[in-house]
């Protein structure tokens, strides 16, 4: 039962359902979606640790939350999840949006689904940025280093010799 906490609990501060007196999603609804985030994540990504992925059964296995934690796999599945969710509360909202205007009285509820939109793109961005990290790096969270990026100059005792952003070789002596 640890991925069922541990991932839970990371898509709940993703998605902003913290007050858990008024919580918005179930947690066996957040384990589902988990779930069905896992089966996505697997048709895009090869991982070292091969998942198997049951929804109706509701398991995942091997836990990776257990033992070596696969914390690439956590954090894309979270990420895909959340981006679910999210993208599943802005329909429901987007259905419900209307600006409503009587006299000098007007009610406008179209600035909900603005920020869902907002926080929908953003999430899902993180989750295709950390998806393009893993399959070039096998892992999440690394630094590459190129000719053109900054932790690239040539440092000696006297002399910094390094590339700028334009790609031209640089001497800042």
């Amino acid at each position: 039962m640890a991925w069922q906490n541990e991932m839970t609990l990371i898509i709940r501060h993703l998605i902003n359902d913290l007050d858990s007196s008024a919580y918005t999603f179930t947690d066996s609804r957040i384990q589902e979606t988990v779930l069905v985030g896992a089966q996505l994540v697997l048709t895009e990504i090869d991982f070292t640790n091969t998942y198997t992925v049951d929804v109706d059964a509701l398991t995942l296995s091997p836990d990776p939350t257990t033992g070596t934690k696969d914390n690439s796999f956590i954090a894309l599945v979270s990420l895909k999840s959340s981006c679910i969710i999210t993208g599943s509360q802005l329909r429901t909202q987007s259905l419900s949006a209307l600006a409503l205007k009587d006299g000098p009285s007007s009610i406008d509820t179209r600035g909900i689904v603005a920020g869902l939109a907002i926080i929908y793109k953003d999430v899902c961005e993180k989750y295709e940025t950390a998806k393009i990290e893993y399959k070039t790096t096998n892992s999440i969270g690394q630094a590459i280093l190129s000719p053109y990026s900054p932790a690239s100059a040539i440092v000696d005792r006297q002399n910094v010799y390094g590339y700028n952003r334009s790609g031209s070789f640089f001497d800042a002596r």
